[in-house]
């Protein structure tokens, strides 16, 4: 059985801080790229951080400088630090398995509810 299992989420003051876990199951997690989304209402979902399997990141400019993307392989988790939060930043957000073969399944989170507002 696979899962993804997002934690860490809840309601923070703006300026605030907030980490993000996803704990993985049933995929051999180190050889996926992780990924977080967010998808806010009446929004599209947007890629908000991907780290790959040797650790290097690549951030969506509007959280570039704020958040930060972490794995530890040896949890099968990963995390995302999000720093000097804004009400912006209010979204549901999801973890995603990205394998590094097209023919391999990826994997979704549930999602997990940010909300940043004072």
């Amino acid at each position: 059985q696979v899962q993804l299992v997002e934690s860490g989420g809840g309601l923070v003051r703006p300026g605030g801080s907030l980490r993000l876990s996803c704990a993985a199951s049933g995929i051999y997690f180190s050889i996926y790229a992780m990924d977080w989304y967010r998808q806010a209402p009446g929004k599209q979902r947007e890629l908000v951080a991907t780290i790959r399997r040797g650790g290097s990141t690549t951030y969506e400019d509007s959280v570039k400088g704020r958040f930060t993307i972490s794995r530890d392989n040896a949890k099968n988790t990963v995390y995302l630090e999000m720093n000097s939060l804004k009400p912006e930043d209010t979204a549901v957000y999801y973890c995603h398995g990205n394998p590094p073969d097209q023919l391999i399944a990826d994997f979704w989170g549930q999602g997990i509810q940010v909300t940043v507002s004072s």
